[in-house]
């Protein structure tokens, strides 16, 4: 295996565990992957201020990938951002309201917004969207660039809520199923892959040289980018078909295995 300069993991179901967690190891392999100069990056349709919660000590030493590519920052650095357009947002927020179950996040660079009355999804959006503010109506929301429209139904969104939004595509937007529960409506060129090919150009950084995991189909243009591609044992079929490696589960702190098994043989070359 060639020298890894670059490590970017997706988040949910790939570096944490399923109860949301980071491994306790993981503040020693970190140091590890800095004193051989290889840059980490998270990348995930997380918000940004949700992903840098879990690395504050180190916060300005990472890139990141967040919202799915539409927000991407190197060393605290703003490099891209994703703007949508407000007529389709509002277009996408009147059908998403006519869906029975399916609740609305709308993204924006400075935190996201959310109308649910729903106290249970309230509480559980939090985990992906530390900063955030409830408002009554969310086609009134100024004063801020979307990015991002995340859609949530807890009967899955594969079936309930992606085939109903696939439409908003002629406008220009990719709609994808991002999780189980989550579907992420974004303009059609964002996405990981073109995101993390962003930075690898600004960092001269080749394919060669990067090692990326993921779980889900947000993941897949990120991991068609790496040489070294993991999909996690419990990742989409549809991602283990991409992917040219398989890590363990992300219960199993799949991640940090290979890792920690990259070093290891770096260790003794």
């Amino acid at each position: 295996m060639q020298n890894i300069k670059l490590i970017v993991t997706d988040m949910d179901g790939t570096l944490l565990k399923s109860d949301h967690s980071l491994s306790s190891e993981f503040k020693h392999v970190y140091e590890e992957l800095k004193q051989n100069n290889i840059l980490f990056v998270p990348a995930s349709g997380r918000q940004y201020f949700s992903i840098i919660s879990y690395f504050e000590d180190i916060k300005d030493e990472l890139a990141v990938i967040a919202e799915n590519g539409t927000f991407v920052t190197n060393k605290g650095e703003e490099i891209f951002v994703d703007e949508l357009d407000s007529t389709v947002i509002h277009k996408i927020i009147e059908k998403v309201r006519k869906i029975e179950g399916a609740h609305l996040v709308l993204a924006g660079k400075n935190g996201a917004y959310v109308e649910s009355t729903d106290e249970e999804f309230l509480e559980y959006f939090k985990n992906y969207y530390s900063k955030n503010t409830k408002v009554d109506d969310l086609t009134k929301v100024e004063n801020e660039k979307f990015i991002k429209i995340a859609i949530n139904h807890p009967g899955g969104t594969e079936d309930n809520v992606y085939p109903l939004l696939k439409e908003f595509e002629k406008y220009g937007l990719k709609v994808v199923v991002s999780g189980e529960v989550w579907v992420d409506i974004m303009n059609k060129n964002s996405n990981k892959g073109v995101a993390l090919k962003n930075l690898m150009e600004k960092l001269n950084i080749t394919s060669d040289e990067v090692m990326v995991f993921g779980d889900f189909m947000n993941d897949i243009e990120m991991l068609q980018l790496a040489k070294y591609s993991y999909a996690m044992e419990n990742a989409h079929d549809d991602v283990k078909k991409v992917a040219k490696f398989s890590a363990p589960s992300n219960n199993e702190d799949g991640v940090l295995q290979i890792i920690k098994k990259y070093l290891s043989n770096l260790a003794n070359k």
